[in-house]
């Protein structure tokens, strides 16, 4: 079996082939551009018994991993964190090249076989593009309010009230007399802005409309989790992915940054807060965490009974959040075996 690391970058990936005791056998260089994955192939040929290792198949390495995959190729992902140690343990320093970091990426895959492998994209990609292109659009939707809401403070005594949309901003907009060429200018402005409004409402409102085919097409029922709505679920089923690649709920927990870290030392035990893991999904499970809190049901009475024990407000939305953690976990691993079973 032979183990080829890739470090990948925007212009360049240079490929090192290694065999099972991690000593290099040969090592090439490609330009990136539209044959790259066919000349990787033609290099690789003569080792028909092969794995592929490449430094973060989910950044810049993820175009080629996901050719590989594709085509039928078995593609682990290394994170920079570990080829970085594997670099430091191996030199004692952090001098770098291309190539001792595609060496590497491929004597981490050798020995750690709990790596992520790559698998072809799929529904959850799909999910994961609409809804980064719903957070665009909100951030630069709201942008454009706030800019209105300047331009009519200056032409309306005391502005306009917080809650504008398109169509109150018109209906103001409509009032405005301008008394100066300074004035007909802002209104100008205001309109421009107005109609700025209408476009991002209208493209925001077919970006909901894609999410809820593609949440159809990929078969999840968490929006039957109280709390969870089309958007909350695209996010969560865009950044999870594969769930097999978790293990346990554990393992999930971790990834989200609802689990605490083990600080523990000697014969004091403790835990503190994760700030790592997936912040986008951590802020769902927070989202979600609150909704139920605010609208009663079994959430509600779990938080309230985390209260009474003596933890702060703060502690048990974190514990609650935790909880969910699993529940979702769950949820997305029964949707995973109801596919597999279908597709049976």
């Amino acid at each position: 079996m032979i183990l080829i690391g890739i470090d990948p970058h925007k212009s360049s990936h240079t490929a090192v082939a290694v065999d099972t005791s991690g000593h290099q056998l040969a090592q090439r260089r490609f330009v990136v551009n539209a044959g790259t994955f066919r000349q990787l192939m033609a290099w690789c040929e003569s080792w028909p018994e092969r794995r592929f290792a490449a430094e973060g198949a989910g950044g810049l390495g993820r175009s080629l991993a996901q050719q590989l995959a594709a085509a039928g190729e078995h593609v682990v992902d290394v994170s920079s964190t570990l080829s970085a140690r594997a670099r430091l343990l191996g030199t004692g320093g952090s001098r770098k090249t291309d190539e001792a970091d595609a060496r590497h990426v491929a004597q981490v895959a050798l020995f750690r076989p709990d790596l992520w492998e790559v698998a072809a994209e799929d529904q959850s990609t799909v999910l994961r593009l609409l809804t980064e292109r719903r957070d665009d659009l909100v951030h630069e939707r709201t942008r454009v309010l706030n800019r209105l809401h300047a331009v009519l403070r200056d032409l309306i005594p005391g502005g306009v009230a917080t809650g504008l949309s398109a169509d109150k901003a018109a209906a103001a907009v409509k009032r405005i007399r301008p008394a100066t060429a300074t004035d007909n200018c802002r209104r100008d402005i205001a309109r421009d802005l107005l109609a700025d409004l209408r476009r991002l409402d209208r493209l925001v409102k077919d970006n909901e409309a894609q999410m809820r085919g593609a949440l159809d097409a990929s078969g999840t029922s968490l929006t039957g989790l109280p709390g969870v709505g089309p958007v909350l679920a695209a996010k969560v089923v865009g950044h999870v992915g594969d769930i097999t690649r978790f293990p346990t709920e554990h393992h999930f927990g971790s990834y989200t940054g609802s689990a605490p870290l083990d600080a523990s030392s000697g014969n004091n035990v403790r835990h503190r807060l994760n700030t790592g893991g997936n912040r986008a999904l951590n802020s769902v499970l927070q989202v979600i965490a609150i909704l139920q809190i605010r609208d009663g049901g079994r959430g509600q009475e779990y938080y309230q009974r985390t209260i009474a024990e003596g933890k702060t407000p703060s502690e048990a939305r974190r514990a609650f959040k935790r909880r969910l953690s699993s529940v979702v976990y769950r949820i997305t691993k029964r949707d995973h075996r109801t596919q597999l079973a279908t597709a049976a």
